[in-house]
């Protein structure tokens, strides 16, 4: 019995240690280019993403068309998100620059997000509230986005419940011209 429990504590120390080692923004600080939010998300983007669930079975498809402005270090991104079930909604940010760092707020999002850009990383936490079968859950989302090139970013969001990841968002960033919209 003791060495079940002794086995079972140090799987659990691990598991802990090994997340406690996972990557910082600090790795990427030298890397290049060097991300620029506000310059990336100045104008029209679309994105492609998958919603993958913990078992990794994707359970949804969806584009987004962003439309962003910024007017000093001020910024609003206009966002409409199309589903593959047929879905449609829209989210509205406002962000603040403040050196490498940004704030934000938008409708769907208790309290502030946070993010700190550094290289050619960006990473943005929030505590987004999501309706499903007609309830309100709260997940807090933790999105890591990788600048490639002038026109493209790859985006992978961990989502959590409880300190337990329940879903991975996967989202590809394109701003090449002309832009390709969501809609045929």
């Amino acid at each position: 019995m003791k060495t079940k429990i002794g086995i079972n504590l140090l799987a659990i120390a691990s598991g802990v240690l090994l997340s406690a080692c996972g990557h910082q923004i600090q790795d990427y600080d030298n890397s290049q280019p060097k991300f620029e939010l506000d310059r990336y998300f100045d104008g029209e983007v679309t994105a492609w993403g998958l919603v993958q669930d913990y078992t990794d079975k994707v359970t949804r498809r969806f584009c987004v068309e962003i439309d962003g402005s910024w007017e000093g270090n001020n910024g609003t991104l206009v966002e409409t998100f199309y589903f593959d079930d047929g879905e449609k909604s829209y989210r509205t940010w406002h962000l603040t620059k403040t050196g490498d760092n940004y704030q934000g707020t938008a409708e769907d999002v208790t309290g502030s997000a946070t993010g700190l850009t550094q290289g050619f990383a960006f990473q943005w936490q929030y505590n987004l509230q999501l309706e499903i079968d007609g309830k309100a859950y709260e997940f807090f989302l933790d999105d890591w986005m990788y600048q490639v090139d002038q026109s493209r970013v790859f985006n992978r969001t961990s989502m959590k419940k409880f300190g337990i990841e329940v879903a991975e968002l996967t989202l590809f960033f394109d701003k090449q011209q002309p832009i390709r919209g969501c809609q045929p």
